[in-house]
């Protein structure tokens, strides 16, 4: 089913007027620190607004970020965007979460700390070893790792979510982030415990998976080999406390504000409406989520027109969040203008249909 763009009205949209526009304008403006240099245009399906608008817009979300208040934030958003709903036969698709993980490590190897991170390979070239001819063995002499760890339980987690702060037992952390990733394909191993009827469908949760892993030793390693997708690290700089780690875009991911998106369909820095839920009870019930975010991250398992992954933020309350999020919801794109009605009817835009059947 193809997917294409639906003109709205901010009208239309439920819970527009309910949200924290001088948050989403802090946001975005990040994003426009990268924008106005690049001089690139803005893609939204098969759509794109030329470099010059978004440039100009850019320019005044920086002038403006941080001086507004809250109707007058809201007030930028409709006088410089108009909005845009995803459809794809329907309006509904996939929402997940991710979060940045923190461990205890050490810089040197001992008999508690012994899983290796790695740094990216000189000889790095896609695709490289897989996962398994790694932990086998395939880079060891190679002066190649960054920090070690007690778990490849931890470890692995680290490689889904593509970042970590990795707290040191003698005090100091260290924030670690994506460098590369092997070119082999990334499979999600919720999907592989189904399979072999480890877990139900309706139980995969990333605190499920863990739990699987860590009360299953003997095939836990072989379960993770099944994801052949191993990345690459690098030691990141040190950076705002508050913000979360540097994405894809190259800016500081900001805790429920930030989205990883499908790259093939949608640029960063992209705003982005959400209507979903989020499950932040250990019950899991869960509560709406409708919210401006912004496009400042990709994954490998994100794939589709209707279809983002959530930053929840860093340590173990956000990966509560991120774990158990696995929402049905509807999104609008909000595409750059100046000048003309807010709400200009687009041209039928054709992508390919969201995937909503995969699981992280």
């Amino acid at each position: 089913m193809a997917a294409s763009l639906q003109a709205v009205s901010f009208s239309q949209i439920s819970g527009w007027n309910d949200d924290d526009h001088r948050a989403a304008l802090e946001t975005f403006s990040r994003s426009c620190t990268r924008m106005v240099r690049q001089k690139r245009s803005l893609k939204a399906l098969a759509r794109r607004v030329d470099a010059k608008t978004v440039r100009a817009v850019c320019s005044r979300a920086l002038e403006v970020a941080g001086t507004l208040d809250q109707p007058a934030a809201r007030d930028f958003f409709e006088n410089n965007f108009a909005p845009f709903k995803v459809v794809a036969g329907g309006d509904k698709g996939l929402f997940t979460g991710y979060f940045e993980p923190q461990f205890t490590g050490s810089l040197t190897r001992s008999l508690t700390y012994h899983v290796p991170l790695y740094r990216k390979p000189r000889d790095f070239k896609q695709p490289y070893l897989n996962r398994r001819q790694i932990e086998r063995g395939g880079l060891d002499g190679r002066g190649l790792e960054l920090v070690f760890l007690s778990s490849l339980v931890d470890a692995f987690f680290i490689h889904v979510q593509g970042s970590a702060r990795i707290a040191f037992v003698d005090g100091g952390v260290m924030r670690v982030g994506f460098a590369a990733k092997s070119g082999h394909p990334y499979t999600p191993i919720g999907r592989v415990l189904i399979k072999r009827g480890a877990l139900r469908r309706d139980q995969v949760t990333m605190q499920s998976i863990r739990s699987w892993l860590e009360n299953n030793p003997g095939d836990a390693q072989d379960i993770m080999w099944q994801n052949e997708s191993f990345i690459f690290f690098r030691e990141m700089p040190a950076a705002d406390p508050g913000l979360g780690p540097v994405g894809a875009q190259s800016v500081n991911l900001d805790a429920l504000r930030s989205i990883a998106v499908d790259r093939s369909l949608y640029s960063y820095g992209l705003p982005v409406w959400l209507d979903t839920s989020l499950t932040t009870h250990a019950d899991g019930t869960t509560d709406p989520f409708r919210r401006l975010m912004v496009a400042q991250d990709t994954g490998s398992a994100i794939k589709g027109a209707i279809r983002a992954d959530v930053f929840t933020g860093s340590g173990d309350e956000a990966g509560e969040i991120a774990g158990r999020m696995k929402q049905e919801g509807s999104m609008i794109v909000l595409l750059p203008r100046i000048g003309g009605p807010a709400n200009q009817t687009p041209k039928t835009n054709k992508a390919p249909a969201p995937d909503t059947s995969g699981l992280k």
